[in-house]
C-alpha cells in the first residue's frame, strides 16, 4: 500500500496513526465546513443556523405552535422559545394568542421574516440531508456507525445534541 503522506512513515509513524491523521483531518474538514457555513449565514442573514430552521418551520406550516416546531425539529421547547425571543425581537416572526384558548400561542411569520428566508443560503445540513437520504439505507447505516464511534472516542456520546450542525449553543441569540 503506498502511503498517503510518507513524512508520517519517516517519523516512524505506522499505518493506523496514518489512518487517525487522515480521520481527523476528515472531522475537521467537517467542523471547518459548519463554521463557513454558519458566518454564511450570519453575513447574508444576521441568522444562526437553529433560527434559520426554525423560520423555515414557521414557514412551512404558515402558522405553528413553538411545541410542534420543536417536536419536528427536535429542539427542546426551552430552546424554542429562546431562538423565538430572538426572532421576535428582529421583527421576522409574531406570537399571536390562539382565539379559542387563549392558553396556546402562534407563530406567524412577518415580512422580513420572509425577506430573511428568501435571501438565506442554503444550509449545509440541507445539502447533507438530501444526500444523505439519497444513499443505500445499508451506507446510511455505516456512516452512522463511524458517527457514534467517532462521539465515543471523543468522550462525547453522552453530550446532549440537536440534529443540527452548528458548532455553538443552539439557543444563543447571535451568530459567531
Amino acid at each position: 500500500m503506498q502511503w498517503r503522506f510518507p513524512w508520517l512513515r519517516a517519523m516512524g509513524v505506522g499505518m493506523n496513526s496514518e489512518i487517525a491523521s487522515l480521520t481527523l483531518r476528515a472531522l475537521r474538514r467537517v467542523l471547518r465546513a459548519t463554521e463557513i457555513g454558519s458566518r454564511q449565514l450570519a453575513s447574508t442573514t444576521g441568522l444562526t443556523p437553529s433560527q434559520l430552521l426554525v423560520l423555515r418551520e414557521i414557514d412551512t406550516r404558515g402558522s405553528a405552535m413553538p411545541s410542534a416546531v420543536a417536536q419536528t425539529l427536535q429542539f427542546s421547547q426551552a430552546t424554542i422559545t429562546a431562538i423565538v425571543d430572538r426572532l421576535v425581537a428582529l421583527g421576522f416572526v409574531q406570537r399571536q394568542r390562539g382565539e379559542r384558548d387563549k392558553r396556546q400561542i402562534h407563530l406567524t411569520l412577518l415580512p422580513d421574516g420572509s425577506k430573511a428566508l428568501a435571501g438565506a443560503p442554503d444550509p449545509l445540513q440541507m445539502r447533507f440531508i438530501d444526500r444523505f437520504d439519497a444513499l443505500p439505507a445499508w451506507e446510511q447505516a455505516m456512516i452512522l456507525a463511524a458517527a457514534e464511534k467517532l462521539a465515543v472516542l471523543m468522550d462525547a456520546d453522552t453530550i446532549d445534541a440537536a440534529p443540527l450542525l452548528d458548532g455553538g449553543r443552539i439557543d444563543r441569540s447571535e451568530p459567531h
